[in-house]
């Protein structure tokens, strides 16, 4: 719940620390953030350059995920954190969309807390009651972080963009941060077919260009499997993404239609472990 985590976070104002006074969060220079009623918060100090996903994407990610189709995806990301052990463990998960990730990772440290931080007011919603101990932010990663300077252990990045400066700030000296890349292989069945955003062949290569003075990569290891899934499940994997804005659902639904029911479609990621350099 968010009241687990305020000693955590940050006012977006003024960077000082955040109580909880009934439902509000205040800081000590006044600026006071009202808790929604689905138990999240919005700590953008403005209006946000990217309204985030739509409810119809948060939905399309939580039925696919919930099929268990990325469950070794979560299981590698687990992994990869729990090979940082350290003493009170807090997690922050960038760009966290349904908070499975989040949910997976805070069941492997039993002792931990969490913060699921996103800017889709969508997203928080379904992040507020993915975990008992995890809190649900709206806010933007391209600005300041609304979390205190060194607060968290472990930070994760699934799929999302990093801002490498903000993240190595909030992290801790002993702490770790986790990203999961998707590889030019991922989804390739269905890239052409239907119009998918293709993934740059040098993304691991940018990736740790973007990381240079801020964190240096202590392991790196590929997860790829095949998935079998019907059209239905094909669908909700399209509408989760950013190709869900790239083809009508008409077009979309036809292209699907000519696939195999089921069809094999390949998941093909890299899972990367960094610590402060």
């Amino acid at each position: 719940m968010l009241a687990d985590v305020v000693d955590l976070l940050a006012c977006p104002h003024c960077g000082t620390a955040l109580e909880t006074v009934e439902r509000t969060l205040l800081c000590e220079r006044g600026h006071s953030f009202d808790v929604a009623r689905q138990g999240y918060v919005s700590l953008l100090p403005g209006a946000a350059k990217f309204t985030g996903d739509s409810a119809e994407m948060i939905a399309a990610r939580g039925d696919f995920l919930d099929g268990g189709h990325f469950d070794p995806l979560r299981e590698a990301v687990a992994a990869a954190t729990a090979r940082t052990p350290v003493d009170e463990p807090a997690v922050l998960e960038v760009g966290a969309g349904t908070g499975h990730y989040l949910a997976t990772v805070l069941d492997a440290l039993p002792s931990s807390r969490g913060i699921g931080l996103d800017v889709s007011k969508a997203a928080a919603r379904r992040l507020a009651r993915s975990h008992p101990r995890a809190g649900a932010v709206v806010a933007d990663i391209w600005t300041q972080l609304p979390v205190r300077d060194g607060a968290v252990s472990h930070v994760l990045s699934i799929f999302a963009p990093r801002n490498a400066a903000e993240l190595r700030r909030v992290l801790r000296a002993d702490g770790t941060l986790v990203v999961l890349t998707p590889t030019d292989r991922h989804q390739h069945e269905l890239v052409d077919l239907l119009g998918l955003v293709r993934v740059d062949e040098n993304k691991t290569v940018r990736l740790g260009a973007t990381m240079a003075g801020h964190f240096e990569c202590v392991e790196r290891s590929a997860v790829e499997y095949p998935m079998t899934l019907t059209h239905n499940e094909v669908e909700s994997l399209i509408a989760m993404g950013p190709s869900a804005r790239h083809l009508d659902d008409a077009a979309r639904a036809e292209r699907i239609a000519a696939l195999p029911d089921p069809t094999t479609v390949t998941a093909s990621v890299t899972v990367s472990r960094y610590r402060l350099a």
